[in-house]
């Protein structure tokens, strides 16, 4: 009398991947999912790097030929950024509002951050009363069309907040470089929905042993943030502020609407939208222009990569 005995899987046996998440890596690591990634990538690349052949490529040629003809007949200039950054004339000065975008975004990225991560940590690890319902009106927020809070913001800036006939909040009343202020309290209010939501999903994930362990030791919840979340949190805060470096470094509408249009304030992309000329006709600067505009969000993203993926994925697994 024979008795049966159970059959173990051959994936089982060899250690071949048995999970789902297991079979799905190792399709994204094969060679057809390689060459697809290679091919997306060069798409993507072409483009900028034609802005770049036609940034370095004499008026004449780039209004006459397509770039790709620079292989065939190499003509290089740095006319086209000398005109667009120190030009005086109406198609230059870019420098100036290089720097005006760079004096806009560093605080437009560093408040959200730092308000975000705050209120992040108290809804994920501070009890009191009503907290999951003011979590689901800052996810609710983020729904909230840009444009519908314009109006009313700028109003906010220009008459004050009253009340029956009875001033609470005085107009801010700023002029020139003052109007800065009034960019960054737009940009870090516009932000704050979705860090507060990207940043509670990767804080809601930390170990609960460690922080009681911390509490037992005596330690405050200031101590806490500052000492465990904040170190453990910096792939999230790092994909936060790419998002938030580029989203705000390629505004036109928020800086034009509360910085104005001036030299003293205006950023980057509004010299951008005037470099073209009058009747279009003076589009060889976009190329400079467009390609100086990019230097720095290339070299904010290259510099925080690492971190960019893990951030990404911030609370979408367990375990």
């Amino acid at each position: 009398m024979t008795t049966a005995t159970p059959t173990v899987g051959v994936g089982a046996q060899a250690g071949g991947p048995t999970t789902r998440g297991a079979r799905v890596r190792k399709r994204l690591n094969s060679r057809t999912a390689t060459l697809v990634s290679i091919v997306i990538a060069v798409l993507w690349t072409i483009p900028t790097f034609g802005l770049f052949i036609s940034s370095l490529r004499p008026e004449n040629e780039i209004k006459t030929t397509g770039w790709w003809t620079f292989f065939t007949n190499p003509q290089i200039t740095l006319e086209n950024y000398q005109e667009v950054l120190f030009s005086t004339g109406s198609s230059g000065q870019l420098a100036s509002y290089f720097i005006n975008s760079l004096a806009i975004t560093i605080p437009s990225v560093l408040f959200p951050l730092a308000f975000a991560s705050l209120a992040a940590y108290a809804l994920a690890w501070m009890n009191f009363k009503g907290r999951d319902w003011v979590y689901i009106g800052i996810f609710a927020l983020q729904i909230v069309p840009l444009q519908m809070a314009l109006v009313p913001l700028l109003r906010f800036f220009s008459t004050g907040v009253s009340i029956a006939g009875v001033q609470i909040l005085p107009a801010w009343d700023l002029v020139d470089e003052q109007k800065f202020a009034q960019v960054w309290f737009a940009h870090t209010c516009f932000a704050l929905p979705f860090a507060v939501f990207l940043l509670h999903n990767f804080i809601s994930q930390l170990p609960g042993d460690l922080m009681e362990a911390a509490r037992v030791d005596g330690a405050t919840h200031p101590k806490i943030f500052r000492t465990i979340v904040l170190p453990l949190i910096m792939p999230a805060l790092a994909a936060f502020g790419i998002f938030q470096f580029l989203w705000v470094w390629n505004d036109l509408l928020v800086a034009l609407i509360f910085a104005g249009g001036g030299d003293e304030t205006a950023p980057m992309t509004v010299r951008l939208a005037e470099l073209a000329g009058t009747r279009g006709n003076e589009w060889q600067r976009l190329t400079a222009g467009a390609f100086v505009s990019i230097v720095v969000p290339l070299i904010v993203f290259l510099s925080l990569q690492r971190f960019f993926v893990r951030g990404l994925l911030a609370g979408s697994v367990k375990g």
